[in-house]
């Protein structure tokens, strides 16, 4: 009786910790910097505003997380599993810093209907997102 009871206990724990989702249980600001840079990239190779904007979004999504100013629910969020967003999820300083850079330079491309400036500050946003890789 004894061992049936631990063996459902057991199992129980590998059920719950199963349906746990990443964000919870394992933050991966690695993965969720990456991602973030992919999009910029995305939205520095895209030929209209909508595709820039679009793109910087998601990027933003990955930088802030959930909970993050400046999420946007609407648009899509790549880094959904990997954790609350690079910047929560980042412990060291001056690489969060760095995260915010990016952050601002991602928000500047968002604000701006110039699709020049746009595109420059995707490309910035990349490049300091790739620079932490």
């Amino acid at each position: 009786m004894r061992n049936l009871f631990a063996s459902a206990a057991l199992g129980a724990a590998l059920a719950l910790s199963l349906a746990m989702p990443a964000s919870a249980a394992d933050p991966q600001p690695d993965k969720e910097i990456a991602a973030a840079a992919q999009h910029a990239g995305f939205a520095a190779g895209s030929s209209d505003i909508a595709g820039i904007h679009t793109h910087l979004h998601h990027a933003v999504n990955c930088l802030v997380g959930p909970d993050g100013e400046g999420f946007a629910p609407k648009e899509l969020n790549p880094c959904k599993a990997l954790g609350n967003g690079a910047i929560p999820d980042t412990d060291d300083a001056t690489r969060k810093e760095s995260l915010e850079a990016a952050l601002e330079r991602a928000n500047a491309g968002l604000a701006s209907e110039d699709l020049v400036d746009a595109k420059t500050e995707a490309i910035k946003t990349q490049a300091l997102l790739d620079s932490l890789e």
